[in-house]
């Protein structure tokens, strides 16, 4: 069975790689990189631990425990029991009153009401954050409900919409560029610079859409 990579990225820093280990379900792998960024979070000895898709970044307060880290995370990876990790669950309230959400509906050949069905009766989970800070990514999207891109991204999108990409759905936590079709949005703040934890939803979480309103 292949083991993930370590790599040291600097005298301080580590790279966990599990992108090349295949997996029938997404979230396998997924759940046990939130476990060991957990485990490694309570050590105290990394000033920052940074989940992403399939991988994990390390940065060490002290340059002296780089190897031991470097040996030692394998075995913890190894030693991580299914379903170790215990996911904090958000609601948010959304109004699906979003600009291309008629344009959803008809590239499906859905109504509107499917759509906001569809979107909100699923459970999603938390991937990994990037982007923008707060910006997560979320796996659970309903296959129905998949969307490309726009041809041409908007030069803003408003803080708090909640779109679709491709395979995936996501909010926008503050104003910015993007090209994904804009179904609703949410009054839920996603990210606040002066918090002790400035992100609301960390990797791992799992969150469903509640319909407040429909249209405009």
């Amino acid at each position: 069975m292949q083991n993930p990579h370590v790599y040291a990225l600097s005298n301080n820093s580590l790279l966990f790689d599990a992108s090349h280990l295949s997996a029938n379900d997404t979230l396998s792998i997924q759940n046990k990189i939130w476990s060991l960024a957990s485990h490694c979070s309570t050590s105290g000895s990394f000033i920052d631990v940074v989940p992403a898709m399939n991988s994990l970044t390390l940065y060490l307060k002290q340059e002296i425990e780089l190897a031991k880290w470097h040996e030692e995370l394998l075995g913890i990876w190894n030693n991580i029991k299914p379903n170790e990790f215990v996911a904090k669950h958000h609601k948010i309230k959304m109004h699906y009153n979003g600009a291309d959400l008629n344009y959803v509906a008809n590239f499906h050949n859905l109504s509107i009401d499917d759509v906001i069905n569809l979107h909100s009766e699923a459970r999603y989970a938390v991937l990994f954050l990037g982007f923008l800070p707060g910006f997560a990514y979320l796996n659970g999207l309903n296959e129905h409900l998949y969307t490309p891109r726009r041809s041409e991204p908007r030069l803003k999108v408003p803080k708090g919409s909640v779109a679709i990409g491709a395979e995936q759905t996501a909010i926008y936590p503050s104003d910015s560029p993007g090209g994904w079709h804009i179904i609703g949005h949410t009054d839920t703040p996603l990210f606040d610079a002066k918090l002790k934890k400035p992100c609301l939803i960390q990797p791992g979480d799992t969150l469903e859409f509640i319909p407040i309103s429909v249209g405009k």
